[in-house]
């Protein structure tokens, strides 16, 4: 399976940022990606959507993505650019939507003391390591069981389940 390196800006968010401030209500009827990335994170950074470059890491602090259970909201971060999203802890159903979409959600104590906004990071996601670049300190994460990284791989559940439907034997 293959999970490239992700390499990009952090971008710092903090405690409680909930669905609606990652993507606005008004913005729920939209069913194109390009459209809702448009509007990502314009709640607490209204000029996110628009310097926000492919690669780039959303770096947050406890209960990430709380509030509403809508898609959208990984949806709008992924399709703005953003890799992987780097918190001290999830809300339950944004983790399960994120790799739903194809974006990661890493669980990492303590990442916004070590990556500052604008530092470039590294991170393997299958050796479970974030690498600040610009100071050299590493954070290690629990390797992800083998389905949720063949989920990413895939680009998301249903392009996962459409492989595995079309696999010999099935």
């Amino acid at each position: 399976m293959d999970i490239p390196l992700i390499r990009g800006r952090v971008w710092q968010f903090g405690d409680d940022v909930d669905t609606g401030q990652i993507i606005p209500g008004q913005y729920i009827p939209l069913t194109d990606p390009a459209e809702l990335a448009r509007h990502a994170m314009e709640a607490v950074a209204p000029d996110f959507a628009g310097l926000v470059k492919p690669g780039d890491v959303v770096v947050a602090g406890k209960n990430f993505g709380c509030g509403s259970s809508r898609e959208h909201a990984a949806k709008a971060l992924k399709y703005a650019g953003v890799a992987a999203v780097l918190a001290d802890s999830f809300a339950r159903i944004f983790f399960r939507n994120a790799f739903n979409v194809g974006l990661a959600a890493i669980p990492l104590t303590g990442v916004r003391q070590v990556f500052r906004p604008g530092q470039l990071v590294e991170l393997d996601i299958p050796a479970g390591l974030a690498r600040n670049v610009d100071t050299g300190q590493e954070l290690r994460f629990p390797p992800l069981p083998g389905v949720m990284l063949e989920i990413l791989a895939a680009g998301g559940i249903i392009p996962f389940t459409v492989k595995s439907l079309e696999k010999p034997g099935r």
